[in-house]
């Protein structure tokens, strides 16, 4: 390990931290809890233990305590879905979030969704924020505003052709507002749906249900866009048929058409805003139909999937922000954050005053937005909490399995009665640890990866087979 460590570069408090943990006598058990929780970045720390009792005779089957753990700690994963905080926990993340999208697009029995869905009329929807003001682009063949041809990663993507004219106190104001303006909008829908329906909102609700998953996504120029699954479903749900009349371009028709909402903020004179402002989504919206893999259909599910999982884990980092409060505009500038993001930061801190009820300074690490990154609605499948019991449930089952304990559900007269007490004592790791986590989950991805290689290349095989 130290040959290793050294060509690592590590500077020498890392290194020597390093050769204390490797060298503890608890080094093989710190070792196995850090893979344990998939190489996690700052695990939480905790101090306590658990019983299990037999609630008849108050007998002691299996006591466990962290007397006896390195640290004395047990380390369990923090869970944080961003990948900038912690890439193992978002991992994790996306990986629910594929599932849950899937589920509804797919359908899933083990996850409340029927394969029938499968029929249901569904699209996949982005809605963006309008212009405040023109930014450096790539307009296909054609050059930028500026005159320049700009390769795909230039730094200058996304930002003002002239920041002294953009409006970031509209685009802060905007971000802050989005969530109110997909809630809106999802009310229109419905409205637009009976209307073309030819029915009133009553009986179209009676006779079909709209399903929706969705997530947001920073564009470059630091503005939240939203992509969405919407579905058509039944009365119930689901797991009953959407009427005749609920076809794939209604369903186009009333979203284009409930897009036209709009939420209206109050002047705040005092502070530049001279008159209200009339927020509204962009003019960019796309909506496209979801086909079923392998029908030749350019946006299958599985893309669909992937591409909703693969932004639910980042935030407003991905345009040059932190991804932590900030109290004060100076400490912008000794973080070093960019010009545009930090002059929409700072518009964040100069319009909380005016509208303190939305707290645009507390959120101002994420340009104004202070809605959910990723939701759904209630019937559209399952759920984010339901996939992590699965897991707990899973590892549960392997520990009476260790301990050679009954399984309750084959034998519910052997219920135990479980007695925890758990103490909350840190998180994160030392110097050591943190570049010890580092390596384990590296190892997990590469396997992980590797695994994903051979299933595919044996899904063409079987294929090609066939």
């Amino acid at each position: 390990m130290t040959d290793s460590a050294t060509a690592a570069g590590l500077d020498p408090a890392t290194l020597s931290d390093l050769l204390r943990v490797a060298g503890s006598p608890g080094f093989d058990r710190l070792n196995e809890q850090i893979r344990r929780t998939g190489g996690c970045t700052a695990p939480i720390r905790l101090t306590g233990g658990t019983k299990l009792l037999d609630p008849a005779t108050r007998t002691v089957i299996h006591a466990y305590t962290t007397d006896a753990e390195p640290g004395g700690v047990l380390r369990v994963a923090c869970g944080n879905r961003r990948a900038s905080r912690c890439p193992a926990c978002a991992w994790t993340y996306a990986g629910d979030t594929y599932h849950l999208i899937r589920a509804g697009l797919t359908g899933d029995p083990d996850k409340g969704t029927p394969e029938t869905i499968r029929n249901h009329p569904r699209v996949f929807a982005t809605l963006t924020a309008p212009s405040f003001g023109p930014v450096h682009n790539r307009p296909g063949t054609r050059p930028c505003r500026c005159g320049t041809h700009h390769p795909e990663d230039a730094p200058e993507l996304g930002t003002p052709l002239d920041p002294t004219t953009y409006d970031y106190a509209g685009a802060v104001l905007w971000n802050n507002h989005a969530s109110e303006l997909w809630r809106y909008f999802t009310i229109y829908l419905r409205r637009e749906i009976a209307a073309r329906a030819g029915l009133t909102q009553k009986a179209a609700r009676e006779q079909s249900r709209i399903s929706f998953g969705k997530v947001a996504e920073y564009q470059k120029r630091g503005a939240v866009h939203f992509h969405a699954v919407i579905r058509f479903d039944g009365p119930d749900g689901p797991h009953t048929p959407p009427p005749h009349w609920a076809t794939l371009d209604l369903l186009t028709d009333a979203i284009h058409a409930a897009a036209r909402v709009r939420v209206t903020v109050d002047a705040a004179p005092a502070h530049g805003i001279a008159q209200d402002l009339v927020l509204t989504w962009g003019a960019q919206l796309d909506v496209q139909p979801i086909g079923a893999f392998g029908q030749g259909e350019e946006l299958t599910e599985q893309a669909v999937a992937a591409y909703v999982a693969k932004y639910a884990t980042k935030a407003a980092e991905t345009t040059g922000t932190v991804n932590h409060p900030v109290g004060n505009k100076e400490a912008l500038i000794l973080l070093g954050v960019p010009d545009h993001p930090r002059r929409l930061m700072e518009a964040c801190m100069d319009l909380d005053a005016a509208y303190p009820d939305r707290r645009l300074r507390a959120w101002a690490h994420m340009l104004g937005f202070r809605g959910h990154f990723s939701t759904k609605s209630r019937a559209y499948s399952t759920t984010l909490g339901a996939l992590r019991q699965v897991r707990a449930d899973y590892r549960a089952q392997q520990q009476r399995t260790a301990l050679g304990l009954p399984d309750p559900d084959e034998h519910p007269e052997s219920t135990l009665l479980v007695v925890a007490h758990w103490a909350y004592a840190g998180h994160g790791h030392t110097p050591g640890e943190s570049w010890l986590a580092a390596n384990i989950r590296r190892d997990i991805q590469h396997n992980r990866e590797h695994a994903r290689e051979n299933r595919s290349e044996l899904e063409l095989m079987e294929g090609e087979l066939v």
